[in-house]
């Protein structure tokens, strides 16, 4: 396939790279003489120039490209690449640089195919790290919905109960379940939870909080929390 992207920032030089590593036919756009410089010392295809104007989209190959990637800090420059994009029939993708540019975009700009926020992936990447290994977060689906892998300890509640049996709060729906490290799957009504097993749940954040009860128990933070209130939760 054959890609147009603007921007050859952090986010685009990367988007650029692993399409190109990944054998389709990529052709940058960026204004900054440096970025030029480096994304062509990596080899990539790098018109320099305003990726909002037409001429240098048309120089950049857009009339055959499959796609145009918008992936700049400009949310200007973005919107108004995505459509002359769209006017020459290829899918087009955008960066926003706020969460709640999501919805707004979504519900009116017709013309962009799909809306991206990188810093909410980088935001995945560090709450991982912060929660630990029973934990770990797959993607923010929404604003307020998230789809977590969460591994079964041995003090959640749910330990020795069944699928069939398993009542999570009206606001959260298991995807997949694993066996131990065994591939996740649609689980049967009949499996039994233990220990060491996987969930992957779809949860709204609200609920997420209730959702690791269940499947993770108390953590070392609620036990002290009890301790020092002197009650149970």
């Amino acid at each position: 396939m054959r890609f147009v992207i603007i921007g050859a920032g952090a986010v685009g030089l990367r988007t650029a790279r692993v399409l190109r590593e990944e054998g389709h036919e990529v052709t940058s756009i960026e204004r900054d003489e440096a970025k030029v410089r480096r994304a062509r010392k990596e080899g990539i295809e790098t018109v320099a120039g305003d990726g909002s104007q037409e001429d240098v989209l048309e120089e950049a190959g857009i009339d055959d490209a499959d796609a145009v990637g918008a992936l700049t800090g400009d949310l200007n420059a973005n919107f108004t690449a995505c459509l002359i994009g769209n006017y020459y029939d290829c899918r087009t993708v955008m960066r926003i640089d706020q969460d709640y540019r999501e919805t707004i975009y979504r519900k009116y700009a017709t013309e962009v195919d799909e809306v991206v926020y990188p810093e909410r992936l980088g935001a995945i990447g560090a709450k991982n790290a912060l929660l630990g290994g029973t934990i770990r977060a797959i993607a923010d689906v929404a604003q307020h919905l998230q789809i977590l892998e969460i591994t079964i300890t041995e003090d959640a509640p749910i330990t020795g109960y069944t699928t069939e049996e398993l009542e999570l709060p009206a606001d959260a729906t298991v995807l997949a379940y694993g066996k131990g490290n065994g591939e996740l799957a649609v689980p049967a009504p009949d499996e039994s939870f233990a220990a060491g097993d996987r969930l992957v749940v779809l949860a709204d954040f609200e609920v997420l909080d209730a959702v690791r009860q269940l499947l993770v128990g108390e953590t070392r933070h609620d036990a002290t929390a009890s301790t020092e209130t002197g009650g149970v939760n």
